[in-house]
C-alpha cells in the first residue's frame, strides 16, 4: 500500500514548496524507497501550456508530451526520475473530467456536487499515479496558499484521504513562511499560527511544519510554532535560505526530518545514502572559478521562465567545477535602442539565445545573434534560439535582408522559419504544439555528434509549431550553416540541430535538452557548450 504525503503551503505563494517536496523525495527515494511526485494546481487552466511565463514562469515539458509546473522540472532533477502529464493536476482537468462525465450520464439521477464528485474525481487521480508508478511514497504538493477558495476541493479530498487510508499511510507537512522583522531582527510567528489555524478550520491537523526563513530558526520561534501549531518541537523544521537549493535536502537531512517521516508512516529508517549529492553540493559551493553567459531573451524580468536552462548551466559547470555568472540581456532593450549590443555582450564568455514566442523583442535578439556570431563568442540557441540564429545567419550571410519566420511576418519573400505542415489545419491552442521526447538522428562527424558522446540516435524533448523550412537547406549548407541532427514528423523532415562550420560552438538546436538535466548527470548538449568556453 501506498504511504501519501501531503504539502501544503501558507501565508504566501512560491515560498518554497516545489523544493521542499523534491528534497523530501529525495531523501526518501536515498533511503531506498521509490518515490513519485504530484503538483496540484488550483487554477481553471486544463495545464500551463497556454499561460504567460510572466504569469506563471516556464512551462515544463514531461516526456510524454505534458506542459506543466515548473515544480515537476525540480522533481524530476531531484529524484532523477522521468515524470508524466499526469502528475500535474489542475482544477481544470478535474472540473472537465466531471462534466464530461455528467454529459454522458455516468451520474445518472444524481445531483453533481463538489462533494462528492469532485472530491473523488480528485482522489481516484491521486490513486491513479500511485498505482501506475508502483511508488512506496507518493508527495503530492497542493499549490497556492493554505484559504485560497480555489485550493478548497483539494485540501477536502485530503482530508478525506487521511480517513480513507489510515493514519499510518497519510501525513500532512505545512510550509509556512516565517518573516524577520527588520528593524528589530526578530522572526515572526504569527503568519504560521494563523495559517496552521486555517488549515485546522477545514480539518487537516499538519503532522510537520517547515518554516520558510532567511536565517535559522531560533529555538524561541520553534518552540511558539510547536505550541500553537499543536506539533512537538522536533516537528518543527527550519528551512532557511542557503547559497544553492541543492542543499536543501542536507538541510532537512540534518534536523533528523527523514527519520521522523519514516516514524509517522511507519517505514523502516535506513540512513539515506547522500554521498554524490553532498560531493555535487561542494563542488558547486566550493567553485571558485566564474564564466559570465549572457542569456539573451524576452522574458529576463521573471528568471522563472527559464528555470531549466538555469539549472542546466548550473549542472554542466559544476561538472567543470565552475560556475556560471548569467548576464540577462532583454531583447525588447536592445531593440528599443534602451541598451547597446556593446555594452550588453562586453566580456561574456558564452550565450544562449533563450526560447520565446512571439514578435517583440526579436529584432534585438537578431542584432545580438550577428555580434556573438562575428565575434567567435560560444554560442548556443534554444528552439526559437535556433529560428533567430537561422533568421539572422539569411539576412546577413546569405543576404536576403527580408528573411524571417512566418510566426513574425506572414509576408516574408524568405520564409526560412515556417509553420509545420502538421500544424496547420490543428484547431486549438492548448495541448496542440509538437510536444514531448522526439528522436533526433545525429549526423557523424558533426559537433552535435561528438557533443552526445558519438550516439546515432538520442531523444529530446519538443515545444514548438515552427520549424527551419528545408526549402533553403541547401543555401543554409553552403554558406557554412549545416544541419547536424534531424528527425521526422508523419512525412515531414525536421531540422533539429544546426552548427556553424568551424572551430567554435556556435550552434541550435529545436529541442529543449535542459529539461533532462540532472544534477549528477547534466545534460550532453549544455555539457559541451560549458567545455567549449573553458577550452576558449
Amino acid at each position: 500500500m501506498a504511504k501519501y504525503i501531503f504539502i501544503t503551503g501558507g501565508v504566501l505563494s512560491s515560498v518554497g514548496k516545489g523544493v521542499t517536496t523534491a528534497s523530501i523525495g529525495l531523501l526518501i527515494k536515498s533511503m531506498g524507497y521509490s518515490v513519485t511526485a504530484i503538483k496540484i494546481d488550483p487554477y481553471l487552466n486544463v495545464d500551463a501550456g497556454t499561460m504567460s511565463p510572466y504569469a506563471h514562469g516556464e512551462v515544463f515539458v514531461t516526456e510524454d508530451g505534458g506542459e506543466t509546473d515548473l515544480d515537476l522540472g525540480h522533481y524530476e532533477r531531484f529524484l532523477d526520475v522521468n515524470l508524466s502529464k499526469k502528475n500535474n493536476i489542475t482544477t481544470g482537468q478535474i472540473y472537465l473530467s466531471v462534466i464530461t462525465k455528467e454529459r454522458r450520464g455516468d451520474y445518472l439521477g444524481a445531483t453533481v456536487q463538489i462533494i462528492p464528485h469532485i472530491t473523488d474525481e480528485i482522489k481516484s487521480r491521486i490513486r491513479e499515479i500511485a498505482r501506475e508508478s508502483g511508488a512506496d511514497v507518493v508527495l503530492i504538493e497542493i499549490g497556492g496558499t493554505v484559504g485560497d477558495i480555489e485550493g478548497l476541493p483539494f485540501l477536502e479530498a485530503a482530508r478525506q484521504m487521511r480517513l480513507e487510508e489510515g493514519f499510518r499511510n497519510t501525513m500532512f507537512i505545512h510550509v509556512a513562511l516565517v518573516p524577520t522583522l527588520k528593524t528589530t531582527g526578530e522572526q515572526k510567528t504569527k503568519p504560521v499560527q494563523h495559517s496552521v489555524q486555517e488549515l485546522r478550520r477545514i480539518g487537516i491537523q499538519p503532522d510537520m511544519i517547515v518554516a520558510r526563513c532567511e536565517t535559522p530558526l531560533n529555538p524561541e520561534a520553534r518552540r511558539k510554532i510547536a505550541l500553537y501549531g499543536n506539533v512537538p518541537p522536533e516537528a518543527v523544521v527550519s528551512n532557511h535560505d542557503v547559497d544553492t537549493i541543492y542543499e536543501v535536502p542536507l538541510v532537512l537531512h540534518s534536523q533528523g526530518v527523514d527519520k521522523y517521516i519514516a516514524e509517522k508512516l511507519g517505514l523502516e529508517y535506513r540512513e539515506p545514502d547522500l554521498t554524490r549529492w553532498i560531493d555535487f553540493v561542494n563542488r558547486v559551493k566550493s567553485s571558485k572559478k566564474r564564466v559570465v553567459i549572457a542569456m539573451v531573451g524576452k522574458y529576463t524580468h521573471l528568471k522563472d521562465s527559464y528555470m531549466s536552462i538555469i539549472e542546466a548551466l548550473k549542472h554542466s559547470a559544476a561538472h567543470f567545477g565552475t560556475k556560471p555568472v548569467l548576464r540577462w540581456v532583454e531583447g525588447t532593450d536592445i531593440e528599443q535602442g534602451k541598451l547597446s549590443i556593446e555594452d550588453a555582450l562586453r566580456g561574456v564568455e558564452g550565450a544562449v539565445i533563450l526560447p520565446g514566442f512571439g514578435r517583440r523583442g526579436t529584432e534585438g535578439k537578431i542584432a545580438a545573434i550577428k555580434y556573438l556570431r562575428e565575434s567567435g563568442i560560444p554560442t548556443i540557441g534554444i528552439c526559437f534560439g535556433l529560428q533567430l540564429m537561422v533568421v539572422e545567419f539569411s539576412r546577413n550571410v546569405i543576404g536576403w535582408e527580408r528573411a524571417n519566420s512566418t510566426e513574425l511576418d506572414p509576408n516574408t519573400p524568405y520564409p526560412v522559419v515556417d509553420l509545420m505542415e502538421s500544424q496547420r489545419h490543428i484547431k486549438g491552442l492548448g495541448g496542440t504544439m509538437r510536444l514531448g521526447a522526439k528522436p533526433i538522428w545525429l549526423v557523424k562527424g558533426t559537433k552535435a555528434y561528438e557533443a552526445y558522446g558519438g550516439k546515432d540516435v538520442v531523444y529530446e524533448r519538443h515545444r514548438h509549431r515552427y520549424y527551419i523550412n528545408t526549402k533553403y537547406l541547401d543555401y543554409f549548407e553552403s554558406s557554412g550553416f549545416r544541419v547536424s541532427g534531424y528527425s521526422f514528423e508523419g512525412d515531414e523532415v525536421v531540422i533539429e540541430i544546426m552548427e556553424l562550420k568551424g572551430k567554435h560552438v556556435y550552434m541550435g538546436t529545436q529541442a529543449h535538452p535542459e529539461f533532462k538535466s540532472r544534477p549528477l548527470s547534466p545534460a550532453l548538449l549544455y555539457l559541451y557548450f560549458m567545455k567549449s568556453i573553458l577550452r576558449t
